[in-house]
């Protein structure tokens, strides 16, 4: 095996197979894939060369995180063995000296001590040096030009356009082992201050930088496979995704140890690694992170969640494209306590706030919906009566120069939790989950904005302290949300909109601040929902397994825990319950109002 097929990946999950193994699956799908439309994948550089090989000039193009001198050489060396006399084109050397490009990004980073930083305005032009692109010319001395690396496409010289997509889940496993750096960057840095930087500055450039590109793809190539990238063809990704805009969709869900995770998902969700401590969380439907699987021949190939929204927005949201645009507004994940620990003390910004100081366009608007819990099982929500903004000020700042425990219940409350309870977190709610808790967590899709204010005097993993953002925390926590105030309006009132004969529409009623809505379908055999021009995010929450019924599709199977989405273009849809006993199935959208 080359140097070049051995990229690290710092991380206890497995890498994800190119074939997908074919016997039943009857529980949870961590490789959930679609259906190739009109296509076929391909496993290897050896079928791509091939393909590639006929052309002129190619331009290589793709994400951060692609291992390029794998895919440079690799695609070098077998070209040149079928008889091709190549030059090869590194777009890097055309970038702006590197201090450039580090004072153009740092004000987009602010405070090198803290986690946020500011959504960036720079676009990738602003990271080359335009003479030196002006000066890149095709020689016909070669049978074959090749213009390869991140932001390949900017010399504007056309080829054939094959774009190198990789999983953020795979990038980041790749940044924790000092494989990678920043875009424009060669200096590797922590993993905390690389992450910032993606997050704040290179996904937002390069996220705009493939919806460009998307349309004029000749070909995508998933390359988080050291060595064996799988591809396929632009139109049949296009073709793909215009299906699920219209029908339904699953991204795949990748997990991650914590702190304070638990073992609820270990143990039930089949092919994740169990040589692991616990899974503190399950990235269920997150657009900035998930990727889509598509599937041919039992063949894997991953693109990002986000090229779904690039090209079919309107289909997928609906009426809630017009506020939302590019950006999926609801993320569904997991946080697993079961014994485990407690979450951090926390809460989120408020619109403005996280507008001015961050850049987003809403907010981390949360709930917890409880999927299981023991009967000790505690949610942490809201102040007590007594409540004393400076003392617990005081208290928070005093326990973190000490490290000395705090007494957390003289403060908040402490409510206990049982399974299908939801309880409600709008901005600027103290809050955490208690241990034994496997909690849905619904809420607005940033996710990044968590201010802690304590952490029950733990390290992280890596032995490191967590982070505290206390100052963060007071300019937004509402001290109103507390005593009898908490019972009434933080805890959602559940109560049966319609009924009808083996079937119940239950209404679990959000905070007037989240902009989107929560319900229940309770139903023994079989019920029809209608989309109203919503994206219905879903989820089977009690029962083993119910068959989705879009129209004018196949039907298709989900299992117990499993988080689906219906587009607002599917207009309607059916929900069969496979087995004995009452399925439960949650389903949130956008509010009306939310959009109006």
């Amino acid at each position: 095996m080359s140097k070049y097929h051995k990229m690290k990946r710092n991380t206890s999950q497995l890498l994800i197979p190119i074939e997908k193994e074919t016997q039943s699956i009857e529980s949870y799908d961590i490789y959930p894939a679609f259906p190739l439309k009109d296509g076929i994948i391909e496993a290897g550089y050896e079928s791509l060369a091939k393909v590639i090989s006929k052309e002129k000039v190619v331009i290589l193009d793709g994400y951060i995180g692609v291992d390029w001198d794998e895919v440079s050489s690799t695609l070098k060396n077998l070209i040149e063995s079928m008889g091709f006399k190549i030059k090869m084109v590194n777009v890097n050397n055309f970038l702006k000296d590197e201090s450039e490009i580090q004072k153009m990004v740092l004000p987009f980073l602010r405070d090198s001590d803290s986690i946020f930083g500011y959504r960036t305005t720079l676009t990738l032009c602003d990271y080359f040096d335009q003479a030196k692109i002006d000066g890149i010319k095709i020689s016909q001395d070669y049978d074959m030009t090749i213009i390869y690396g991140t932001g390949a496409s900017q010399t504007k010289i056309k080829g054939h356009l094959v774009y190198f997509d990789l999983p953020k889940n795979e990038l980041q496993y790749r940044m924790r082992s000092s494989s990678i750096s920043n875009l424009g960057i060669t200096i590797w840095n922590t993993p905390k201050h690389m992450y910032k930087q993606f997050y704040f500055v290179d996904w937002i450039i390069l996220n705009s930088e493939k919806k460009r590109l998307l349309p004029k793809m000749d070909i995508i190539v998933d390359q988080q496979r050291p060595g064996n990238p799988t591809w396929t063809t632009g139109s049949a990704v296009r073709g793909s995704l215009s299906e699920m805009a219209t029908h339904y969709f699953r991204v795949r869900p990748w997990f991650e140890p914590g702190v304070w995770g638990g073992q609820w998902m270990k143990e039930r969700f089949k092919g994740l690694n169990p040589d692991v401590p616990n899974y503190a969380w399950s990235f269920e439907m997150i657009v900035p992170e998930n990727g889509l699987l598509l599937e041919n021949s039992n063949k894997l190939l991953e693109v990002s969640f986000d090229m779904l929204m690039f090209q079919e927005r309107d289909n997928v949201l609906g009426k809630a494209a017009q506020r939302f645009q590019d950006e999926f507004p609801i993320r569904f994940d997991f946080l697993d306590t079961f014994d485990g620990g407690n979450l951090s003390v926390q809460c989120h910004p408020k619109p403005d706030y996280i507008k001015k100081e961050f850049g987003e366009n809403f907010t981390q608007d949360e709930t917890y919906y409880i999927m299981d819990a023991t009967e000790d099982a505690d949610v942490y929500l809201g102040f007590q009566d007594n409540i004393n903004s400076q003392e617990f000020k005081q208290a928070l700042e005093h326990s973190f120069k000490t490290k000395e425990v705090l007494d957390v219940e003289k403060y908040i409350q402490k409510l206990p939790a049982k399974k299908h309870d939801l309880f409600l977190i709008p901005h600027g709610t103290v809050h955490c989950s208690g241990i034994n808790n496997m909690v849905l967590e619904i809420s607005a899709t940033p996710y990044i904005f968590t201010f802690k204010m304590y952490d029950w005097q733990r390290m992280d993993l890596d032995g490191e302290p967590r982070p505290m953002n206390i100052d963060h925390a007071f300019k937004n926590l509402n001290f109103d949300r507390k005593g009898s105030n908490v019972q009434e309006t933080l805890v959602s009132k559940p109560y049966v909109e319609s009924s009808g004969p083996g079937w119940r529409k239950i209404h679990l009623p959000t905070h007037p601040d989240h902009f989107y809505d929560i319900y229940r379908y309770e139903f023994d055999s079989e019920i029809t929902i209608n989309t109203n021009d919503h994206c219905h995010i879903l989820m089977l929450v009690e029962g083993k397994s119910i068959e989705l019924i879009p129209n004018d599709y196949p039907a298709q199977t989900f299992q117990y825990a499993e988080t689906f989405a219906v587009p607002a273009a599917a207009n309607q849809y059916r929900l069969k319950n496979k087995m004995e006993g009452t399925a439960k199935v949650i389903v949130s959208f956008v509010k009306d109002e939310a959009v109006k």
